[in-house]
């Protein structure tokens, strides 16, 4: 990250983990600048990267997807061809709804969502006849222990200009 984040640009995102849909007048009351101060550290933030998007977070079973699951999936070798194709032939699985590409004996931790415990079997034979994959393994979630936003309060914080708060 090339410009560092200051004091207020860490209140903005801890405002909008909390709420994504807080105005931008009420943003700005809530870290202490004006309106246009905050709109413009906002739009930084975007253009920086910083924020990548804003959105709801659903409920996958109120929504039908009953199977919440993370799959480890081990390849043959870890060649950066094997990769590439791996990770390109993921991209069109619409249930995977995220995936880490990781260290260890695991190549891949996928999050896969499926309306049925058939519907699970069948995308884990799926990713079985994958070519390049050596290993599948599935862990159904059961239930959300933790489910955090960043903790920015560990960040350090950058002293900005006097006057630009």
């Amino acid at each position: 990250m090339a410009e560092p984040l200051d004091g207020v640009d860490l209140k903005i995102l801890v405002e909008l983990q909390q709420d994504g849909r807080v105005r931008n007048n009420e943003l700005a009351h809530r870290v202490g600048v004006s309106a246009p101060n905050s709109l413009r550290r906002l739009k930084s933030l975007f253009s920086r990267g910083v924020i990548r998007a804003i959105h709801a977070v659903l409920d996958e079973r109120l929504l039908g997807y009953e199977m919440v699951s993370f799959v480890a999936i081990q390849l043959s070798s870890q060649a950066q061809p094997i990769l590439k194709t791996f990770e390109a032939s993921i991209t069109t699985v619409p249930r995977i709804q995220q995936c880490w590409r990781i260290s260890g004996d695991t190549d891949y931790l996928l999050k896969c969502v499926a309306p049925s415990v058939e519907g699970m079997h069948q995308q884990l034979l799926f990713f079985a006849a994958m070519p390049s994959v050596k290993n599948v393994r599935s862990f159904p979630v059961l239930g959300v222990a933790k489910d955090s936003p960043l903790p920015l309060q560990y960040l350090a914080v950058a002293s900005a200009p006097a006057g630009q708060e």
